[in-house]
């Protein structure tokens, strides 16, 4: 960059795996920062090593103090400073929206440089609907909670996207199994990677797949919409039979609600006459 960055908080996307994906633009203005805030200062360090530029590393991350906020905040009133997550686009998943929240409230100007995000990126992937999505970060490691997350989100009519790690991946699929019952699931892994994958089919599929191949790397988990196919009052009757074996009214009605995005109120009053 040939000509002096203006004082304040650049927000730089970095790659999510592939070098290549880093953009000019990004590369210049880490190069003409006075510092950087990142996660990881050894991570962020290697970065730096491929551009070939040098700038002080400041870690930031879920642990940081208000004091190293208030830092960083002073930095960016008299000079440009950078702030960086591990791979991909800051503030997606990452404490840094304080920062740029209190950095407003400042009046120090705030620039957002874009680039490689991997919930974007394995939306585009998973052939999933994508006009309408919601991204929920990563989902509660307790079963119970993760369950209780996925009923709040059931009745969203949006693609859900989650963040998710290979030793959870096969209990929060069985988590989608059972609560979210019928819908259209994409696993997206390694992405911009040698390896890359997108596999996609039904939560109990995948299941099968991933128990005889435990999945490595970072993985993004896609969640189809529900009530994408009309359903007949005799479907709506024969799934709400299916769930009365061996469930209450209420319960039945919720999961078949889930699955076809019919009222839950009127399956309720239906299962009801049923049983």
């Amino acid at each position: 960059m040939d000509q002096a960055l203006k004082p304040g908080l650049y927000i730089v996307a970095t790659p999510i795996g592939n070098l290549g994906d880093l953009s000019t633009r990004a590369a210049a203005v880490l190069g003409a920062v006075a510092a950087v805030a990142c996660e990881d200062t050894r991570v962020t360090g290697k970065l730096m090593q491929h551009i070939g530029k040098k700038a002080k590393l400041i870690r930031y991350d879920d642990h940081a103090s208000d004091a190293t906020r208030d830092h960083l905040l002073a930095l960016a009133a008299e000079q440009a400073i950078a702030l960086v997550s591990d791979a991909g686009t800051p503030l997606i998943s990452d404490p840094g929206y304080k920062l740029v929240r209190a950095a407003r409230e400042a009046g120090i100007a705030v620039t957002s440089i874009p680039g490689a995000s991997a919930a974007i990126t394995a939306l585009t992937l998973a052939g999933l609907p994508s006009d309408r999505f919601l991204f929920a970060g990563f989902l509660p490691a307790k079963d119970k909670a993760r369950r209780d997350t996925l009923a709040e989100l059931s009745t969203v009519k949006a693609t859900l996207v989650f963040y998710e790690t290979g030793p959870r991946l096969l209990d929060t699929l069985g988590a989608v199994d059972e609560v979210l019952p019928g819908r259209e699931v994409a696993v997206a892994r390694e992405l911009t990677k040698l390896f890359e994958e997108c596999r996609s089919g039904s939560a109990s599929e995948l299941i099968g797949h991933y128990t005889q191949h435990p999945p490595k790397g970072e993985i993004v988990l896609v969640v189809g919409p529900p009530g994408e196919r009309e359903v007949s009052a005799a479907d709506a009757d024969e799934l709400l039979r299916e769930a009365l074996r061996d469930r209450k009214p209420s319960q039945a009605a919720a999961e078949v609600a889930r699955a076809t995005g019919l009222d839950r109120k009127m399956l309720y009053a239906r299962a009801m006459e049923l049983k």
